[in-house]
């Protein structure tokens, strides 16, 4: 388990992709991840795009973890609405942070930088720059 602060300094850290050829963008049933470092080069942090077992096509989530087990967001995109431990509601899209009391059980509505969850590619390149992913390549669209 994370501190809060220490889940904030590796949200806000730069971050880089190990790869830099352009990303193929997983269809429907497939899933794909992106290795990526912070400024250091010490931590690592994975980047999961899953549309896998989806039944809709417009349903994905995209997220953010570090050393493989740390979650520390979670978009998810035309999905059924979350419940938070509270009993508050939040419909999708929503956004998932890190809390150390709750991990990811809480969830809050996606921000206005996601501001079209329809195009799941150019949703994609929106929650790379939110982790503070810097220098993201093509994204490529692949037919359905």
């Amino acid at each position: 388990m994370l501190t809060q602060a220490e889940a904030a300094t590796l949200l806000e850290m730069p971050k880089v992709l190990l790869e830099q050829s352009p990303i193929e963008f997983p269809v429907m049933t497939e899933e794909i991840q992106l290795d990526a470092v912070g400024e250091s080069g010490r931590e690592k942090f994975i980047f999961d795009v899953n549309r896998k077992g989806k039944l809709k096509i417009s349903k994905c989530t995209y997220q953010n973890r570090f050393e493989i087990v740390e979650t520390l967001l979670r978009l998810d995109i035309d999905g059924p609405m979350h419940v938070n431990p509270d009993g508050e509601e939040v419909p999708c899209p929503h956004l998932h942070i890190y809390d150390e009391r709750y991990g990811t059980k809480r969830a809050i509505p996606a921000p206005a930088c996601f501001s079209n969850t329809t195009d799941l590619h150019a949703t994609l390149r929106d929650f790379l720059k939110y982790c503070k992913v810097d220098s993201i390549p093509d994204i490529q669209r692949r037919v359905e």
